[in-house]
């Protein structure tokens, strides 16, 4: 089930991880094509600038899948609307600093991106790049929420909704960039304004949901707190340090490249880094499924199911970003000429090429550094996330260009991104040797479970029902299982009860449905109660709320099943999430 989730995620969360990037890459086309080496050089100077809201998105979102993982998973719905009200509060104000600081300093802000004003080219680079964050800024507020939106509705299961609104996006920002090369003429400015409305329009799709009745986060402003907000932010600043150290590198890159061959170098770097954030869009989608499942799975205390997520992760992380590998190694040539098409973009495009060939290379150590980074964010291991960040998207990639440039020149700056991406995984293997006090590649060892999380495996039961044939051999099953860990006859005759009860239920009503579909039993002996949780992924039905709302009934015989099951029980919580009925029962 496990890895039929993943899959499912995985698509809508690559699509998603491309909203920020798409419209950059179709920008970056139509001004190359259109508008000149220039106005290329321009939104490369840009970039900084835009990595600098995209990390502000970054922090809130993954402080969201993070938080709200967490409460999700263990049915805290308090602590998911707090979460919900957090995140809206903090785009909203981000959003509105964010513009005024840009659109109050955009000469000094250009000057300090490395925008001259000393010769006339220099001057009508500087111009352009000032236009173009002027025109992109206006859908900042857009932008972060679209950002924000995307655990969200992974968590609610609204992974249709997600496609269409990139969709949307896409189209919207090719017809409007058409019209500003071909009516408009607004140049850098246009390109940037068509980004913002482009925005607006996956963000108003997206809102559709969260103003429905049945969405499960609630806006609550009394809920917002300053511990609340500490926490969202705590368990965002990861993500956020590894943003900055992504802004970073790009300014320190962007000076190289200009003192060692000028603009065409900064306009080629451009071209590399705008095709290579569609590359990464590969795995940071595996990666964002993985700090999704992991902060899910760790607040449930899933030991079982973390191992076989660093497993399903690393497999999709390599496989996916190898092929991609492949074949941009194949179009590396027609991809650049997309951008620089101009007489004045020669010398550019080949640097472009031979750096964009190079860079692939960095793809699927990157795709493994970016998984584990937030495989261990989800899980805990929070100062091992921010270490492999700065070392990854800074230290490690700069050192390597700075010392390479120094003898191959260009050439040896783009070196410097597999150098650092192969350091970096060299490094999280070798952390995993001395914790695990042994060099061992299995995925217990790069599970890196903390110490005391859940029951050892000898105290868990679980089996998968796919058919009604299965629940009275599971259910028995069960009951020995209890018996053999020491529990006695009644509480084992109690489990089976259970998942006779609530599994028959869920294939005789839930498997009608169209789809393949299954239900996952886990039974843990704890220290003090023994927990059976039933997972599912059939429609969401929430048997403790039905229970409520029919207690009255006259009717005695009256869905007496779940009746039944409810005063057996200790404690009862249910949670839909990513898909899935989780119901837990304690006994």
């Amino acid at each position: 089930m496990i890895k039929k989730l993943f899959r499912q995620m995985l698509l809508t969360q690559i699509l998603s991880s491309m909203t920020v990037t798409l419209c950059m890459l179709i920008d970056s086309i139509m001004i190359g094509q259109f508008l000149g080496v220039k106005a290329m050089t321009a939104y490369g100077l840009s970039t900084p600038i835009l990595l600098v809201f995209a990390a502000m998105g970054s922090l809130i979102s993954a402080g969201v899948q993070v938080t709200c993982g967490r409460t999700v998973g263990t049915g805290d719905k308090k602590g998911t609307n707090a979460c919900f009200t957090v995140s809206v509060v903090l785009a909203v104000a981000i959003s509105v600093v964010g513009m005024i600081a840009v659109l109050g300093f955009t000469d000094p802000i250009c000057s300090l991106l490395g925008a001259k004003k000393t010769t006339p080219e220099d001057i009508e680079v500087f111009d352009l790049t000032r236009r173009y964050l002027q025109g992109f800024i206006i859908g900042a507020p857009a932008f972060i929420a679209a950002q924000i939106m995307v655990p969200y509705m992974q968590l609610s299961g609204n992974r249709v909704r997600l496609v269409v609104a990139v969709a949307a996006m896409t189209v919207g920002d090719v017809v409007m960039d058409i019209l500003n090369v071909t009516l408009l003429k607004l140049d850098t400015f246009g390109m940037g304004l068509a980004s913002s409305v482009s925005y607006y329009i996956a963000f108003f799709i997206g809102l559709i949901y969260f103003l429905k009745k049945d969405c499960i986060f609630k806006l609550k402003l009394k809920l917002f707190s300053g511990k609340a907000c500490r926490r969202l932010l705590a368990d965002g600043i990861p993500t956020l340090i590894n943003q900055v150290s992504l802004v970073l590198l790009t300014f320190v890159l962007n000076k190289m490249l200009l003192d060692i061959s000028g603009n065409g170098a900064v306009a080629a770097y451009s071209v590399i880094t705008t095709v290579g954030n569609i590359c990464y869009a590969f795995s940071s989608g595996v990666a964002a499924v993985a700090l999704t499942l992991s902060s899910v799975f760790y607040s449930e205390a899933d030991i079982t199911s973390l191992k076989k997520l660093v497993k399903i992760m690393c497999y999709y992380a390599i496989v996916i970003c190898l092929a991609v590998t492949v074949v941009v190694l194949a179009a590396a040539g027609p991809v650049v000429t997309l951008f620089l098409v101009t007489a004045d973009a020669q010398a550019a495009k080949d640097m472009a090429i031979a750096g964009f060939r190079l860079f692939v290379l960095s793809l699927v150590p990157c795709a493994l550094n970016t998984t584990f980074k937030n495989y261990y964010q989800g899980v805990g291991s929070v100062k091992l996330t921010m270490a492999i960040s700065v070392f990854q998207n800074f230290a490690f990639a700069a050192l390597f260009a700075f010392i390479l440039s120094r003898f191959l020149g260009v050439t040896g700056v783009w070196l410097g991104f597999v150098c650092g991406e192969t350091l970096t995984l060299a490094c999280i293997a070798a952390y995993v040797f001395i914790k695990n006090k042994k060099a061992s590649f299995s995925v217990d060892a790069f599970a890196m479970i903390p110490e005391g999380l859940g029951v050892n495996e000898e105290d868990c039961f679980e089996a998968s029902v796919i058919s009604a044939e299965d629940v009275g051999r599971i259910s028995g099953e069960a009951g020995e299982f209890c018996v053999a860990r020491g529990l006695n006859s009644k509480t084992g005759m109690l489990i089976g009860l259970c998942i006779e009860e609530m599994a028959n239920n869920i294939v005789e009503h839930g498997f009608k449905a169209p789809g393949d579909h299954s239900i996952e039993v886990k039974v843990m002996k704890m220290p003090d109660s023994t927990v059976l949780r039933i997972r599912d992924n059939c429609a969401d039905f929430d048997p403790v709320h039905y229970l409520e709302l029919h207690q009255n009934e006259d009717d005695p015989a009256a869905h007496i099943g779940i009746r039944m099951v409810m005063k057996l029980v200790k404690r009862a919580n249910y949670v839909y999430s990513l898909g899935f009925n989780n119901l837990t029962l304690t006994l």
